[in-house]
């Protein structure tokens, strides 16, 4: 059926499309009559920023296909030959691995923005959701991309972390076989990773990012301030007091941020590729040895607090089936954030003093866990004085430990501080400053 929208366009061929696919409605729906509220902050970049890296992570991984052999014979090599013979491959590969890690700060960023402004409560639940799905699966394309350079690093890394399966019990073993396709990281498991990392996990986040981008339309974007601008409507004309068209307003200002993005961006990819080891560790650098293991294998960093949740629950019974429960209900327990938080105010600016000290614990203990997983537990010993009461590994340990404890209390102590926490009034309109 045709389009009943009036066509906003004048060019003939735009006015050709139009009379054929909901162009013009879709603009209006998505960007000119999409009203947003007038007071967002710094922290609303983030949203905007994910979806460029989105891009740029699929462009650049494209161009990346047409060099690399997903062979364990080869793999290494054609690395090896994206980075010296191909045209510019080294741009491109430096651009893919920067990519990755920036991915992940822009998203912890754009999580941190929810937990602040309380996001995922009613009635973003399902937006919430659909955002917390989009990390799972980006947590798993970035697990099965760290195989695929095939050095050092990656082989052993990914070694470990397809291990930690083997704990679960009864189906452990069997499990990490299916995951490996092979009783060992070889060729089969280059080929499916490289699979599921080119394939179908971009068509699953590809889907995710749609259904999270039209939720967010349907119930419409938070601010700094909590408040619902659907409450506040002009009777003539329908639209928020509060609200401004994404189109103009917001493209403008979301270009600024891309251009600061990407001069940070392009600073790191031409400057400082490796990041110190961060973003691409030195062992990476160096072919995979199924018989030579590196002195301390950890996960990227983006991965590490919730190896060092896995590393701080002590066995039971000989099994490491404690801290992969841990370890996986860190990143699920999530999920469940619009049920646990009791709050009378969304935004962190009217909660009480209570949410602010138990949100202000919770990004110490994530980021204090992600440090203690990029180092090796040796790294403690370079401080304090007090190695006569525990060995370094041990000290490492009880941190590791009490970070974990502050990381699940923010979560489980929820439906209690923030139903007892002091909050000011909210305003009735959105607020500028």
């Amino acid at each position: 059926m045709a389009s009943t929208t009036p066509s906003m366009f004048t060019n003939p061929v735009l006015k050709w499309v139009d009379a054929r696919f909901p162009l013009t409605g879709m603009i209006k729906e998505h960007l000119t009559e999409y009203y947003t509220p007038k007071n967002f902050n710094f922290w609303y970049y983030f949203g905007s920023l994910a979806l460029l890296v989105l891009v740029l992570q699929i462009v650049t991984g494209i161009f990346l296909t047409m060099n690399y052999k997903p062979d364990a014979a080869y793999a290494f090599g054609s690395v090896e030959y994206i980075m010296r013979d191909v045209d510019y491959g080294w741009l491109i590969r430096y651009m893919h691995s920067t990519g990755a890690s920036m991915f992940f700060i822009v998203v912890y960023l754009h999580m941190c923005r929810g937990l602040m402004y309380g996001s995922y409560r009613k009635p973003r639940e399902l937006l919430w959701i659909f955002g917390m799905l989009i990390y799972l699966c980006l947590m798993a394309e970035a697990f099965f991309g760290y195989l695929l350079p095939w050095g050092q690093m990656s082989f052993w890394g990914a070694q470990v972390i397809v291990n930690i399966f083997s704990a679960v019990p009864f189906i452990g073993p069997d499990l990490a076989v299916w995951i490996r396709g092979d009783y060992s990281i070889g060729d089969a498991t280059l080929n499916r990773f490289f699979a599921f990392h080119v394939i179908a996990l971009p068509l699953v986040l590809l889907g995710l990012v749609a259904a999270h981008i039209l939720a967010l339309h349907e119930v419409g974007s938070n601010n700094p301030d909590g408040i619902d601008i659907k409450k506040n409507k002009d009777p003539k004309t329908g639209i928020p007091l509060d609200g401004i068209a994404f189109h103009p307003y917001y493209t403008v200002k979301d270009i600024v941020g891309v251009v600061v993005f990407l001069m940070i961006f392009t600073a790191i990819v031409f400057f400082m590729p490796e990041m110190g080891g961060y973003f691409l560790e030195y062992n990476n650098f160096v072919p995979a040895d199924p018989l030579k293991t590196p002195a301390h294998i950890a996960p990227v960093w983006y991965f590490t607090p919730y190896y060092s949740i896995l590393r701080a629950i002590p066995p039971l019974f000989g099994s490491q089936f404690p801290g992969v429960i841990g370890m996986g209900g860190a990143t699920l327990i999530f999920f469940a954030l619009p049920w646990l938080d009791r709050g009378a105010v969304r935004s962190i600016r009217y909660r009480g003093n209570l949410y602010k000290s138990f949100f202000a614990m919770f990004i110490v203990c994530f980021i204090v866990l992600g440090y203690l997983g990029v180092k090796s537990t040796d790294v403690w010993g370079q401080f304090g004085d007090w190695s006569v009461i525990l060995d370094t590994k041990e000290r490492a340990t009880w941190v590791a430990r009490v970070m974990t404890i502050g990381y699940f209390a923010f979560f489980f102590l929820m439906p209690w501080y923030t139903k007892a926490d002091k909050t000011k009034p909210e305003p009735a309109r959105v607020t500028m400053h």
